[in-house]
């Protein structure tokens, strides 16, 4: 809605060297045909327990997702918040996004220490880690670039087929 995905899935783009497709674009084939996911969505600041992202993704998720066999797929999650004005379920789709993945057989990839950041509170959140990137476009622009050249090499490094 804000644009602040589609700015994150820029820096990562720009990272890998792929295009970014918009998952209200592809089908379940075509999900199931990537070698691996990056995924990305915002948390609409509802605190339910579903269709957190206020996207495409809800309906995909609870939809065309629930029939494919992603086991052993990797997936990385990343999402967008508001620390500050939604500080109590900050990137909260994220954690959404991974437990529909994992339904699936997915393996997901990419989680990062929570340590570095200020919020109240994430569902997204276990073990002091995120369940993937978590980026803050409102609060923390200055911090997303690096956060994603870094992520990127992590999960290469647990076997993102990049």
């Amino acid at each position: 809605m804000a644009g602040n995905t589609e700015t994150v899935a820029g820096y990562i783009t720009a990272e890998i060297g792929v295009e970014a497709v918009d998952v209200g674009d592809v089908s379940g084939d075509d999900v199931a045909g990537f070698d691996g996911l990056i995924v990305g969505a915002p948390t609409w600041h509802t605190g339910a327990d579903t269709e957190r992202s206020g996207t495409a993704w809800d309906e995909f998720i609870y939809g065309d997702l629930t029939s494919l066999d992603l086991k052993g797929k990797k997936v990385a999650i990343f999402g967008l918040g508001d620390s500050a004005g939604y500080s109590d379920n900050f990137c909260d789709a994220m954690d959404e996004l991974a437990e529909c993945f994992k339904k699936q057989g997915a393996d997901i990839v990419g989680s990062v220490d929570a340590g570095d950041y200020e919020y109240e509170e994430s569902k997204s959140v276990a073990g002091g880690k995120f369940v993937g990137l978590a980026c803050d476009e409102d609060n923390e622009p200055d911090k997303s670039e690096e956060r994603v050249k870094s992520w990127i090499a992590q999960i290469k490094g647990e076997g993102m087929p990049l």
